[in-house]
């Protein structure tokens, strides 16, 4: 099976001349999985414009395009691209989009077809040729047929966010974004009136044992795409809660876990080409590393 890249950014597409070599859409990866002709999609950020065209492209007459949808949460970078997939307006398109429930009272259908309303969109989602399934998903393991598996894992950011890790004939391929550590949402200063001892220590234990979670989560993948939005120092500053990782955090947890690559991920819109380059030269000095590490870029695809 290979991966491939689409779009690569966090929180607005960038486009233009100081971003050509990394890309400026935001984030859609592909995972073709060859031997039984399945394709799975994760996240429909404006990257998945160009996917559509490709797939339009090399579409055999007659021949159906059939793809998973799998989107780690509905925040507007992850989901703006979806109404400019070309393929979900043909009848003879077959689409499951499976993503999480983030609430009770409105369902993925209903939050992802609020686009399609006259009020941001030409078209309604009613009035969409393709035939679409909708697969609300929560924590835990899901058999998609064929020998392929999806696991299931809610990460920390300020809206409901599943990583997810696909298994197949011995190979993993796992997404951790948007997220960050999980901390302790208690109070911890003694001084502080509303401290409560008993409260701070279970919120250090919980979030510990999420933060272990995680590392069990993506241990021993063969390719794993983690945000690495900030650096250390930036996140530190002024960026603690946003839901986005420090490079250092993403690359430590990977090195700790026996991860083959690491391909990092959701590229802060300020950081040109330039700036990436100087990165890659810093943090993607493998050395003896068993673990590979690169920043992602649109158009990279990578055999597993």
């Amino acid at each position: 099976m290979w991966v491939k890249f689409w779009g690569v950014r966090g929180s607005i597409p960038c486009p233009g001349p100081t971003t050509v070599r990394y890309g400026g859409n935001t984030a859609c990866i592909e995972l073709m999985i060859k031997k039984n002709n399945r394709r799975i999609i994760i996240d429909a950020g404006t990257g998945i414009r160009e996917l559509g065209n490709a797939l339009m492209h090399y579409r055999q007459p007659g021949k159906s395009i059939t793809a998973d949808i799998f989107l780690t949460h509905t925040h507007w970078d992850h989901i703006m691209g979806f109404p400019f997939f070309t393929p979900i307006y043909l009848p003879t398109t077959q689409l499951r989009i499976h993503g999480p429930v983030t609430y009770e009272e409105e369902t993925l259908k209903d939050v992802l077809g609020g686009q399609w309303t006259y009020r941001y969109f030409p078209v309604r989602h009613e009035e969409l040729a393709s035939q679409i399934s909708y697969v609300d998903l929560k924590e835990g393991d899901y058999d998609l047929g064929q020998g392929i598996s999806v696991r299931t894992k809610f990460l920390n950011h300020p809206l409901l966010c599943l990583g997810y890790r696909f298994e197949f004939e011995g190979k993993v391929f796992c997404t951790l974004f948007d997220t960050e550590p999980f901390s302790n949402v208690f109070i911890t200063e003694p001084q502080d009136p509303a401290y409560d001892e008993l409260m701070a220590a279970e919120g250090e234990q919980a979030a510990a044992a999420e933060n272990q979670r995680i590392e069990a989560f993506v241990e021993n993948a063969d390719l794993l795409v983690y945000d690495a939005q900030y650096t250390l120092a930036e996140y530190r500053n002024s960026r603690i809660g946003w839901g986005h990782t420090a490079i250092e955090h993403a690359i430590e947890t990977a090195l700790r876990n026996k991860v083959k690559r690491l391909a990092l991920f959701h590229h802060d819109i300020q950081r040109d080409d330039d700036q990436l380059d100087r990165m890659k030269d810093e943090y993607c000095t493998s050395g003896t590393n068993a673990t590979e590490i690169f920043f992602a870029s649109e158009g990279m695809k990578i055999s597993l």
